[in-house]
């Protein structure tokens, strides 16, 4: 992503209903530390080095409706990446095929949909 610099952060985000208690397991299955925790969220933070993204061909796959519905398939992850310009980084991913979602729970994020379906969320770098 262009407006990204090395420094920024990038992520997915899982949901669980015990945040700490997966980040722990991760940790420990990993050996990488819980960077930080409060309420409703837990982060592991890998050491420096590469992360991997690894995309799978899925038969019937159903891609998930945000925001979540009863009766659909919802989102059971997604991707967050940090972003220097907001603005910027839409209209990068629009370009590249990304659609806007229609809900757009705060001001600092934009929550995007990828060609497959699948939400992401570009965070604005507030430091």
């Amino acid at each position: 992503m262009r407006s990204r610099t090395a420094t920024m952060w990038w992520g997915a985000a899982i949901e669980s209903p015990d945040p700490g208690a997966l980040a722990r397991f991760y940790s420990e299955l990993l050996g990488w530390p819980i960077g930080h925790e409060e309420p409703g969220t837990a982060i592991v933070v890998p050491p420096q080095g590469s992360v991997y993204l690894v995309f799978q061909q899925a038969v019937d796959y159903q891609p998930p409706v945000w925001p979540p519905a009863d009766g659909r398939q919802r989102p059971m992850m997604h991707f967050d990446f940090q972003v220097g310009d907001l603005d910027f980084a839409v209209a990068d991913a629009i370009a590249l095929g990304a659609s806007l979602a229609t809900a757009q729970p705060q001001e600092n994020v934009r929550v995007l949909v990828d060609p497959a379906g699948h939400p992401f969320c570009l965070c604005l770098d507030q430091d």
